[in-house]
């Protein structure tokens, strides 16, 4: 994981993660919502309020509810691209930051899926901003896609054939949910 500065204003956040399964079942994970509660941080106390659409799809809006050092924000995010198994952007149209754009790619390697993150975000408030809290920021956007790391390879990890001997273990074939 690092984080490069782009522009005067904008910094890039690169992640990848490699899982033992397809590429479809993996984009079917992130592509539910509800699993992006089920990854991120619990102090956060992030919860989805609203989808535009009942499918994830270009255009579709999504709202939530979280809590930044304790202060309640609304974030509201528009998909913009939508690649089904391959890649999705969304970007924030009201939130924290004063730029956010997040793209989310699932390249079919062998044996599995390469998670790739790219996020591309500015700190609000200017150069202002990014000197009281730059640093802060930044450690909190490590944290979370930390935690959300971790936590992926919780609900996603498939042991090695040669872990599991005979048919006790079959692999995800849906998309973890949590209603």
């Amino acid at each position: 994981m690092q984080i490069t500065q782009l522009t005067s204003n904008t910094q890039r956040l690169e992640t990848s993660q490699f899982v033992r399964l397809p590429r479809r079942n993996v984009f079917a994970f992130f592509s539910d919502p509800r699993n992006l509660e089920a990854i991120t941080p619990p102090w956060l106390r992030f919860r989805i309020t609203g989808q535009s659409d009942e499918k994830i799809r270009q255009g579709t809006e999504l709202t939530y509810r979280l809590k930044v050092h304790g202060l309640p924000m609304t974030w509201v995010s528009r998909i913009t691209e939508w690649e089904p198994d391959r890649q999705f952007v969304d970007v924030q149209m009201k939130g924290p930051y004063a730029y956010w754009h997040h793209r989310h790619i699932f390249d079919e390697v062998e044996g599995g899926t390469m998670i790739r993150d790219q996020v591309d975000f500015q700190i609000p408030f200017g150069r202002l901003g990014r000197w009281l809290g730059g640093r802060m920021v930044e450690g909190d956007i490590r944290e979370i896609f930390r935690y959300r790391s971790d936590l992926t390879e919780r609900l996603l990890s498939v042991p090695r054939q040669s872990e599991f001997p005979g048919a006790a273990w079959m692999p995800l074939r849906a998309p973890v949910t949590w209603h």
